[in-house]
């Protein structure tokens, strides 16, 4: 949606496009137009946002427009909305008003150093210039010719030190995240060994193509004249000896540009895949190492994004784009030298192109990426349309939208072709442009070197192995901007990947080790108080108590703070205050491994891998036997379902067990707990799905489950947890207790539930 920036008097008001796409406690996401297609508005606008008071972190991503804001817990959604808002209309030099007065800048940043060669450079500028204009006009031949490569390499280094500051405006947090070295220094690690081989063959495989395209230029010159004078040296005086000799020496440089381009694009191909397996690695080990807290308050997509995107993105620069950088610097090294001793008439008009190709690769780089990203855009909404509609089959037909649904796709689908076809513009005619360059060279090159060879200030047999060599270095700077922009795209996947590798992980306890085998499974609670980050408290000096070997039921409505015990018991979060307690220890001091290790937990919505079903059974517990899984699902009353399969255990179940029925899913992650065999088991509403014929029959085999172990049972369904020796019910606290019976004798809210879920009228 559009948002309505109110000036202050006096001024205008500007409309803004800033969307949030989604809202959770302590993070926000952003759509905002501004950003896209310019990465310093991007880079001003996420820095304008870390100065504000209350902001932890901000990103904005001008390929997508995606801005990404971190807030502290104690400032509201809708505060940080209108931080937003008023960030992005003072970058848009919009002045704006909250609240009748109008809205202050963030905080400046420190004032920058003072560069004192800001007064010298003009000084020198502008001596330089006098010092080659008067070469140029009075100096000798050779003089003009140097200046004139020297103005050429000055112009290429402005360009190129030009691109180098717009990747230095990427995403950097090196320095905040411990790192002293360069990011790619970084990112290759303990490869070096690799790096430096696939180089050095990177180099000796252009240094080939180098002598391959001076050998053929030595073969028209004894087409030519008869003789190539370098190979008189070497003992080859006729012709026909030299052709010989040529063709031998080509076809060995062949065969060695051949299998230096392979064996380097190889060892290339293999630095960039050791480095994302490695990557990938570490990094996923990590993850599963996160608090439970910080994993779950991350995006899965984006966890997976970084694993995988990310991830493959680092090794795929090393892949590809640092091989062109080498040989690009080993051309240049070779070529620039060759032609100042050598040929130093033509060296300006040979390299000339190069700042400008440099210039015009970069340029188009940054055109393309806002054109793509707009173009990606666009598909994705044509691609998210058609999904929605195809799976909304039954709905738009029975409304009969059909030709309504297939008018939004001819839309759409137009809008897209429409931008592929202006990026397919600028990319062919920046294609072009860079072979006219480079024909103009070869033309330039021809044209005075030709002058130059006639009037006898430069020897034919020099000039003509020189001739195509230049085209081969300008061919390689075409794809200077893609391999820049490959750069800032690795840079900003390292900084992503990094800042997932930065999340704490799991702290473990300090108090030793468990003995599972001695846990009796006495549970306390005392005055425990916990809240969710940015929401209100699910639980308030709460004190309980679950005898050791009992079964012990926690029912309440929804939010009432149940399946807060069960998380806190098993540390996927630690108490704000109080203390939970197993066995008399504090669960904060025991090994979470250990603890965990003791506890056996099905949750409402138990996760199933996408395996067998024997799979599923085992997991956690890799040793059991096939026995001992057959009994376990008998207990859990999954067996008779499971043996009238065609594969039986080993029926593949799909993806979260999509092949499987709700209540086939919770008794399978039931059998899994129950062949965990542990002396604390919390049951999540863990027959909510199923019928209450199972039900019945789950609850008969977990009477004799339950016997000597502590259970803990959350439910709403309050037949569930009718034969409990003691149940608590929670109203962020408790607010009755007692068994069944008792409970009903109280006439209170236990009482109540009773009634409804009975079909009874409620008192």
């Amino acid at each position: 949606m559009s948002l309505l920036l109110g000036a202050a008097e006096g001024t205008r008001s500007v409309e803004v496009d800033a969307r949030p796409r989604s809202v959770t406690p302590g993070r926000q996401r952003w759509h905002v137009e501004l950003v896209l297609g310019r990465p310093r508005t991007a880079e001003v606008l996420a820095a304008a946002l870390r100065r504000i008071p209350g902001i932890t972190e901000a990103q904005a991503n001008p390929v997508t427009g995606g801005v990404l804001v971190r807030h502290d817990a104690r400032v509201h959604a809708t505060d940080v909305g209108r931080i937003v808002r008023r960030a992005v209309a003072l970058v848009a030099g919009v002045p704006t008003e909250v609240g009748g007065r109008p809205a202050q800048a963030p905080p400046a940043a420190p004032a920058p150093r003072v560069d004192r060669g800001l007064a010298v450079r003009p000084v020198l500028a502008v001596g330089g210039g006098l010092a080659a204009g008067i070469a140029l006009i009075k100096g000798s031949a050779s003089s003009r010719q140097l200046v004139a490569v020297g103005g050429v390499a000055a112009a290429t280094v402005a360009v190129l030190r030009k691109a180098w500051r717009g990747t230095a405006d990427a995403p950097q947090d090196a320095v905040a995240l411990g790192a002293e070295r360069h990011a790619l220094l970084e990112i290759v690690g303990p490869h070096r060994r690799r790096l430096y081989r696939a180089g050095a063959l990177s180099v000796a495989c252009q240094v080939s193509e180098v002598a391959l395209g001076t050998l053929l230029g030595w073969t028209g010159l004894v087409l030519i004249k008869g003789q190539a004078a370098p190979l008189v040296s070497l003992g080859l005086t006729t012709a026909s000896a030299q052709l010989f000799g040529l063709a031998g020496m080509v076809a060995a440089a062949c065969a060695a540009v051949a299998g230096l381009s392979y064996a380097s694009n190889l060892q290339w191909r293999r630095l960039g895949q050791d480095i994302e397996h490695d990557w990938r690695g570490r990094t996923f080990r990590h993850v599963q190492h996160l608090e439970l807290g910080h994993l779950e308050g991350e995006r899965t997509s984006r966890v997976a994004g970084a694993l995988t995107d990310d991830v493959g993105q680092l090794g795929a620069f090393f892949a590809g784009p640092a091989n062109d950088v080498l040989q690009l610097g080993t051309s240049l090294a070779l070529l620039v030298p060759a032609f100042l001793l050598l040929a130093p008439q033509i060296a300006w008009i040979a390299f000339l192109p190069i700042p400008v190709v440099a210039w015009l690769s970069l340029r188009h780089q940054d055109k393309a990426a806002a054109d793509y990203a707009v173009t990606g855009e666009r598909r994705a909404r044509l691609g998210s349309q058609v999904i929605n509609s195809l799976e909304a089959g039954a709905t738009v037909k029975s409304f009969c939208t059909e030709d309504y649904e297939a008018e939004r796709i001819d839309e759409l689908s137009e809008a897209a072709r429409e931008s592929s076809r202006r990026t397919d513009r600028s990319t062919i005619r920046h294609a072009e442009t860079v072979r006219a360059c480079t024909t103009a060279s070869m033309a330039g090159t021809l044209l005075i070197g030709g002058r130059s060879v006639l009037n006898g200030t430069l020897r034919f047999e020099v000039f003509s192995p020189l001739i195509g060599l230049p085209q081969m270095l300008l061919m390689r700077m075409s794809r200077l901007g893609g391999i820049v922009d490959q750069y800032q795209r690795t840079l900003t996947s390292y900084d992503r990947v990094q800042r997932l590798r930065a999340l704490p992980v799991e702290a473990d306890g300090t108090g030793g080790s468990v003995d599972v085998g001695r846990v009796r499974g006495e549970i306390v609670l005392d005055h425990v108080s916990f809240a969710y980050p940015g929401r209100p408290p699910a639980l308030e000096d709460l004190s309980l108590t679950i005898p050791a070997g009992q079964v012990t039921a926690l029912v309440g409505a929804t939010g009432s703070g149940k399946t807060t015990i069960a998380r806190l018991l098993m540390r996927f979060q630690d108490t704000d205050f109080g203390s939970v307690l197993l066995d008399g220890r504090d669960v904060r001091e025991l090994s979470r491994h250990d603890l965990r290790h003791a506890i056996g937990f099905v949750a409402q919505e138990p996760f199933l891998f996408d395996g067998t079903i024997a799979d599923n059974i085992r997991y956690g517990s890799f040793g059991a036997s096939d026995e001992a899984v057959v009994q376990a699902a008998m207990s859990a009353e999954a067996h008779s379902f499971v043996a009238a399969l065609p594969d039986g255990y080993e029926t593949v179940i799909g993806e979260r067990g999509a092949a499987l029925s709700g209540g086939q899913r919770q008794r399978i992650a039931l059998a899994r707990a129950i062949l965990k065999d542990p002396p604390v088991v919390i049951l999540d509403e863990a027959t909510s799905a199923v019928d209450n014929e199972t039900e019945a029959a789950i609850q008969r085999t977990m009477r004799v489950f339950a016997a000597g172990r502590t259970m803990l049972i959350i439910a709403h369904r309050l037949s569930t947890v009718r034969q409990a020796d003691r149940i608590y019910v929670m109203d962020k606290g408790v607010a009755e207790q007692g068994t069944h019976d008792e409970l009903l004798a109280q006439h209170g809210l236990y009482a109540a539930l009773w009634r409804l879920q009975a079909g009874e009228p409620a008192a």
